[in-house]
């Protein structure tokens, strides 16, 4: 029996060998300043307009403005129930007198990565993960690997136990990388500021009963295992294309669609209730955390967790299937 840690480590050789991971943390490190100076921009703007840096102007100002548009006839009725829950979240941060996105280094890394979650952190995992088979085939290694005297479940199994290491690793440096880069601007405090939690959306109406405050040290945890998560089954995802699909290209161009489709749909399906069961539609895990409005009625955490949970189970198994039931020879 051949053990699995050599295995592993020969996957981690050719992932790192491929530089797929080293262009991945030079994307980050050339967007995240550019993230963190629109973010100066944003502050600086909202000094102008409203004459103070005061956050509570800029949630009072979004109320009025909302509210507005809530009155308006020409607003779609699933926007304005989107409007309606801001008001109330916003209402509920000035009663409690918190600002929900105090300008820290950790805030940063926060709000970051509660936006990637849905494209970017996806997009970056997938670029690491859609060759992890195909490109055996476009270098000719697909025969020697699977006439070795292994079992093909232990080659796949350390791929997908590589590539699982691998988008924690991502993870780990989007949200390292966001910390050092956006403290500089704004600061390294922030750990034990109090954020809110525990909202739950019914239609059009924020219930409270279970909202509590933790320190922003315990919510990006609660954040970064939910972003982990999300991350994970766009990986086996892709891992399953990189089994079916012998090209490299074909393979990432379809998860690209895919992925951008999910972002499309989110903003535009809430009349097509059986989205929701699209992993791409339940990507944003952490938009529970905060309360915003899910983007398909009856959507809540549980059952997002399920469905990426169905699709990830689904697409291992389908992998196993295949990639041990492999032609070598054509």
């Amino acid at each position: 029996m051949v053990s699995l840690y050599p295995l592993i480590k020969n996957e981690c050789i050719k992932i790192i060998k491929k530089r797929r991971l080293l262009v991945v943390l030079l994307i980050l490190a050339a967007l995240i300043p550019m993230f963190t100076y629109a973010q100066m921009k944003v502050a600086e703007n909202n000094l102008k307009q409203f004459g103070t840096n005061d956050w509570r102007a800029e949630q009072r100002q979004k109320i009025v403005d909302f509210t507005r548009s809530i009155g308006s006839a020409r607003v779609p009725e699933e926007w304005k129930q989107f409007r309606r829950v801001e008001v109330k979240l916003a209402q509920y941060y000035l009663d409690k007198d918190v600002n929900p996105a105090e300008p820290n280094g950790v805030t940063f890394t926060r709000e970051f990565i509660k936006n990637a979650v849905g494209l970017f952190i996806p997009l970056m995992i997938m670029v690491i993960a859609s060759d992890l088979v195909s490109s055996e085939h476009s270098t000719g290694t697909i025969k020697l690997l699977l006439t070795r005297p292994v079992q093909r479940w232990k080659i796949l199994m350390s791929k997908l136990l590589s590539l699982i290491l691998f988008t924690s690793l991502v993870v780990i440096s989007t949200g390292l990388l966001c910390y050092l880069i956006s403290g500089v601007v704004f600061g390294y405090g922030g750990w034990d500021m109090p954020v809110f939690f525990g909202f739950t959306i019914i239609g059009s109406e924020v219930d409270t009963t279970f909202v509590r405050p933790v320190d922003q040290w315990l919510y990006l945890i609660m954040e970064f295992g939910l972003v982990w998560y999300a991350a994970l089954i766009v990986a086996v995802m892709s891992l399953m294309v990189s089994v079916l699909i012998r090209s490299t290209a074909a393979g990432m161009g379809l998860m690209l669609a895919v992925l951008i489709s999910g972002t499309i749909l989110t903003n535009m399906v809430s009349s097509w209730e059986t989205a929701k069961y699209l992993f791409m539609v339940n990507l944003r895990l952490t938009d529970y955390l905060t309360g915003s409005m899910p983007p398909i009625k009856g959507m809540d955490l549980p059952f997002s967790l399920a469905v990426l949970t169905v699709w990830g189970l689904a697409s291992v198994i389908a992998s196993f299937i295949v990639f041990t039931k492999k032609d070598v020879l054509n």
